[in-house]
């Protein structure tokens, strides 16, 4: 039998009382889970990529110091996913290499290669909000964002760099992040990343990540080609210039695991 109208306007009315606050915070981390998966599944089945870039280093004082750096990605379909860093240039860090093996529930692994030394060292997963060879990229913001590291909340649509974006709050499962939550703008239209806030152990605003030029490869996977990394507490900053990416040249796990480290070059 049907209630009555009356009997069930007022259940309607106070369902809404009682459910308010919880209900609307389901629906907020419900939404920005949802976001952050359609993102990862438009850049899913890439296979691998291999790309160059120049990183520039700027000091508080503006003065600049540029590397030479070569990129190496390979998906792994059971896990999170392999990456190999190569340094060209300049002379004094020609020929390290760091390996990031990304995992979707467990720590990362790292591994770096020192050529002054001829070693490899393992970088530790309490060391990962470590700065990444001087710049103001810490070692776990290299490799890919694992959707599975991270607990979400939807928190507003806002307008950034001329597109409609959802603002999604994502929080790091790992006790040893060295960020307490990251606020993440993606454009509505292809979920593509346009702006990172990190914030950290004290839950200050520590640096912005801005990503520009982006350019699709293979009609579907879009590529930032300049990434601009302020912090905000040094005024010190790194910016990332791509060039042309190549997908699917035939890396396979030989190409990015250890042994690969010391011929990196």
């Amino acid at each position: 039998m049907n209630q009555p109208l009356l009997e069930s306007t007022l259940f309607v009315a106070l369902a809404s009382l009682v459910c308010v606050s919880p209900c609307a915070a389901d629906d907020s981390a419900a939404k920005g889970l949802a976001i952050a998966e359609e993102a990862d599944r438009r850049n899913d089945n890439y296979g691998d990529s291999a790309t160059t870039f120049r990183m520039v280093l700027r000091n508080k004082q503006g003065q600049e110091s540029t590397r030479a750096i070569r990129l190496k990605t390979l998906e792994m379909r059971a896990d999170g996913d392999k990456s190999l860093v190569i340094f060209d240039r300049p002379r004094d860090v020609a020929g390290t290499a760091l390996l990031t093996y990304t995992h979707k529930h467990d720590p990362d692994d790292r591994w770096l290669y020192l050529p002054a030394v001829k070693r490899v060292k393992r970088i530790a997963s309490s060391n990962q909000s470590g700065p990444f060879m001087g710049s103001e990229f810490a070692y776990e913001d290299i490799g890919s964002q694992e959707v599975e590291k991270y607990s979400y909340r939807w928190l507003r649509d806002e307008t950034l760099q001329g597109m409609t974006c959802h603002v999604i709050e994502r929080v790091p499962r790992d006790p040893e992040s060295g960020y307490t939550r990251q606020l993440v703008w993606l454009d509505q239209a292809d979920y593509r990343a346009l702006q990172i806030e990190f914030y950290d152990r004290k839950q200050s605003l520590l640096k912005t990540l801005s990503l520009h030029d982006y350019r699709r490869y293979l009609d579907r996977y879009w590529r930032a080609h300049r990434l601009e990394m302020a912090n905000h507490q040094t005024g010190k900053g790194t910016i990332l210039l791509f060039t042309d990416y190549q997908f699917r040249v035939g890396l396979t796990e030989r190409d990015l695991d250890q042994n690969s480290l010391a011929s990196a070059r």
